[in-house]
């Protein structure tokens, strides 16, 4: 039977940024800028501080690392909202860009959910990399004003990212987490079991 005991400190963490989304939003709702850009910065820490005690106190598990995802695309989400909220005109200047790369990754979660019932949990260093731009990109144009070289370098880093996870999709017939990139899942012995 699944109880709080069952949950480490790592899974907190993760839980911290599903449980925080509804705040967020009340911000959103109220246009608190500043308060909306200061929380979703720690939700964002959050993410690094889960990441870091599951590998440093050895307490990884699929069941972590599917909580973490959940967290990261609610955040991700959020952020994004964030953008639509306070900077609509950089949105409207680049929807064909936005949605060049959000459509393929849309396309990757249905064939995820076709294929596993669930999101991916991959956990790949492009999607690490990928995720830290995105933080950054949202987190810097809340602060400061988007960046379009910044703006640019996300876009290009999601898109091979997506591109990456839908190969790994048909590379694994069952689900798996923490999978580093495809070099590594060709060597990976979950795969070879796999196809027997």
């Amino acid at each position: 039977m699944l109880t709080f005991k069952n949950f480490n400190i790592a899974d907190w963490f993760s839980f911290y940024r599903i449980a925080a989304a509804p705040f967020l939003l009340i911000l959103l709702w109220f246009h608190e800028r500043e308060l909306f850009t200061w929380f979703l910065l720690i939700s964002y820490s959050t993410d690094m501080i889960d990441g870091f005690l599951a590998r440093k106190l050895k307490i990884t598990s699929p069941r972590g690392s599917q909580l973490d995802s959940f967290g990261d695309q609610i955040t991700f989400i959020i952020g994004l909202l964030g953008l639509f909220v306070f900077e609509i005109d950089f949105i409207k200047e680049n929807y064909i860009l936005i949605l060049i790369a959000f459509i393929p990754y849309i396309i990757q979660m249905l064939i995820a959910f076709k294929k596993y019932g669930k999101a991916t949990s991959f956990h790949t260093y492009l999607a690490k990399l990928s995720a830290f731009t995105q933080a950054v990109f949202i987190l810097s144009s809340m602060f400061f004003g988007p960046s379009y070289g910044l703006f640019y370098f996300m876009i290009i880093l999601g898109f091979l990212e997506t591109i990456e996870e839908v190969i790994l999709i048909f590379m694994y017939k069952n689900w798996v987490s923490d999978i580093k990139g495809i070099f590594w899942a060709i060597k990976d012995k979950r795969r070879q079991q796999n196809k027997r």
